[in-house]
């Protein structure tokens, strides 16, 4: 990739990870490489993940092979820096979803080793709230340590980066430990107000988004890039509960100081922390209007067609 040439695109593209997002990432890289020259595929894996017995992960490397993905073996929490800097370099781009269970600090080993290897063009793992807008300081302290990564990223001019800014992942909303819905009562517990909105997107349609925004003419670069497969408020998440369930969901508030409360009860809970933070409703949603897919006339998933397909249809997303 000619990082002078503005429409020349991303080819040798390694993908970290291959979970929730990963493998929808990776589909739609596949399908959209077909169609560009010399496009060629490859995923950073753990050997354990590959060597692995577990039918579910066997069937997901099966996949991956069969879609002429290359696997290489690595991992990111225990390799060096300059040991990713090694294999990040073999490539012109390389895009982050492994998340947040490679814990706190891999973010910033990763856009360290991402610029050690002067790769032309890199996506970090940012694909969720907008954590400018959030600022510093908030109930959740991963959001710090990606605000350090973008301010690294903003200090350069050697790599590309570009940033996928997608809301919260749309099934998570309706997680039970979450507490946000609870089917078996029939409530919704609004995090803030009723009024608060949440911007929220199907790791699908970002993967068939992310393969549309790296394959993009002209090249997008340096900047942040908006998704929504909706923005709704929790009492309109009630309101197409009841719709679409056909029957009557009760409405409550968990306010953001009662949030902040809980969590000072238990400081490192994972889960209070996201429910305080998005409470305050700050760089958690915004307007459909103007995101790449509604630019784009991209077809995404909306949370009343979720809850069809969820939780009335029983298929899977």
């Amino acid at each position: 990739m000619s990082q002078t040439d503005p429409n020349a695109t991303s080819q040798n593209i390694l993908v970290l990870g291959a979970g929730e997002l990963g493998l929808p990432v990776l589909r739609n890289l596949a399908r959209r490489a077909k169609d560009v020259e010399g496009a060629k595929i490859s995923v950073l894996l753990r050997a354990s993940a590959v060597e692995s017995s577990a039918s579910g992960r066997r069937h997901d490397i099966a996949e991956i092979q069969g879609l002429g993905i290359e696997i290489v073996i690595g991992d990111l929490v225990k390799s060096t820096i300059d040991e990713l800097a090694g294999v990040f370099a073999q490539y012109d781009t390389v895009i982050g979803c492994a998340g947040y269970a490679v814990g706190i600090d891999t973010p910033m080993k990763l856009a360290r080793a991402a610029l050690q290897a002067r790769i032309p063009r890199y996506f970090p793992w940012q694909f969720g709230v907008d954590f400018d807008v959030i600022g510093r300081g908030s109930p959740q302290d991963i959001f710090d340590a990606q605000l350090d990564v973008r301010e690294l990223l903003r200090s350069q001019h050697q790599t590309e980066w570009v940033i996928i800014s997608t809301g919260m992942f749309m099934s998570y909303l309706f997680e039970p430990e979450f507490g946000v819905v609870d089917l078996h009562d029939d409530a919704v517990h609004a995090l803030g107000s009723l009024d608060t909105a949440v911007t929220l997107t199907t790791p699908h349609d970002i993967g068939a988004l992310t393969a549309e925004i790296v394959f993009s003419k002209p090249r997008i670069r340096n900047e942040i890039v908006y998704l929504a497969g909706d923005t709704v408020t929790y009492g309109e998440v009630a309101d197409k509960l009841q719709a679409a369930l056909g029957r009557p969901f009760r409405r409550s508030e968990w306010s953001v100081q009662y949030l902040l409360d809980e969590l000072a009860r238990d400081p490192q809970n994972m889960m209070r922390k996201y429910r305080a933070a998005f409470a305050q409703g700050r760089g958690v949603a915004w307007d459909k209007q103007g995101t790449f897919n509604q630019l784009r006339t991209l077809p995404v998933t909306d949370v009343a067609s979720w809850i069809n397909a969820n939780l009335i249809s029983g298929r899977s997303e």
